[in-house]
């Protein structure tokens, strides 16, 4: 398998014919995925389209190692989970791979990070380890090469006195943060930016109320002075991420695609336009698995882009995810 081919598609057709190609490798060289597929008792040579191809429960993260064999870990990365919950681990055995979609994805939707002045407000994901944001996050700042930019803690009004000077000297600034801290930057200053891409990553944490999509990118336009709030939606066992301009639609790079299941039957994938639970293919998910179940609520649109909706029924609420989308 050729790892460059994952990042040259272009067409429908040159990405389900990987996917395809994708879907036997991991059949025959990830144990844990081949023992799902098994269990279903679909015979991976029947596998003939995308539509085919069975989805891997996103809870297998949490209790199993998936990984291709032969394969070690260069990295490992978990999700924040909450207070008393099981948290997911994705087991990366080649990390370039990671760097590359993210980067890749980054200027897909946004041009050179080399644009940009990157300010981070993370406090959640900076006071523990192995998150697959934070890394994401460093390595788009150091590939920046702005030495204004980086990432803050609990230090609100220095971010604040930094992104003003910054966006009324003319730089372009991209200020991605969690949610529960750009509401209180939101609270304690009130900004004017002209310059800058306010982007959340969702999550509460725990230490607000939840509040839909709306009301939250309303609360934050106003705040900084923004005509709209951008979004990013990744998760710890994937390697790429989703971004959105706007009114929390989405959009999905190259290699990346959402299919939606029916909510009353997990196996049967939804027609365009119907609310059900979200599948993610990422072909940058080689050495794991590229095909998730995810327990995200949501729903796709003709052109490709999709909206999130909420939880499922019963899905624990992620730690990275707290917001209720409306």
């Amino acid at each position: 398998m050729e790892e460059k081919r994952i990042f040259t598609v272009n067409t429908t057709a040159e990405f389900e014919n990987l996917a395809l190609e994708i879907f036997q490798f991991q059949y025959k060289n990830v144990d844990v995925y081949r023992s799902y597929v098994d269990l279903l008792k679909i015979d991976p040579n029947k596998v003939r389209r995308v539509d085919q191809i069975p989805f891997l429960p996103i809870q297998f993260f949490k209790n199993r190692q998936i990984i291709a064999k032969g394969l070690r870990p260069e990295v490992e990365f978990t999700s924040s989970g909450t207070t008393g919950s099981e948290t997911s681990r994705h087991y990366v055995a080649k990390v370039d791979i990671y760097k590359q979609s993210f980067t890749m994805g980054f200027r897909y939707f946004y041009g050179s990070e080399q644009q940009y002045c990157i300010l981070a407000l993370l406090p959640a994901y900076l006071e523990r380890t192995g998150s697959s944001l934070v890394y994401m996050v460093d390595g788009l700042i150091r590939q920046s090469g702005n030495p204004n930019g980086g990432f803050y803690l609990n230090q609100l009004d220095e971010l604040a006195e930094k992104l003003t000077k910054l966006d009324s000297s003319g730089q372009k600034c991209l200020l991605v943060g969690v949610s529960f801290a750009l509401l209180d930057l939101a609270e304690r200053h009130k900004f004017n930016l002209k310059n800058t891409i306010v982007m959340e990553t969702g999550g509460m944490k725990g230490r607000r109320k939840e509040m839909v999509r709306d009301e939250l990118h309303g609360i934050l336009a106003k705040a900084f002075g923004v005509d709209s709030i951008h979004s990013e939606y990744g998760m710890t066992e994937l390697l790429s991420q989703a971004y959105s301009k706007g009114k929390g639609v989405f959009s999905c790079p190259p290699w990346m695609r959402v299919l939606i299941r029916e909510t009353t039957d997990p196996f049967t994938i939804a027609s365009v336009g119907t609310t059900g639970g979200i599948n993610i293919i990422d072909l940058s998910n080689l050495y794991s698995c590229a095909f998730i179940q995810t327990q995200d609520l949501g729903r796709l649109h003709h052109n490709g882009t999709f909206e999130v909706l909420g939880r499922m029924d019963s899905a624990p609420i992620r730690g990275c995810n707290l917001l209720v989308y409306g």
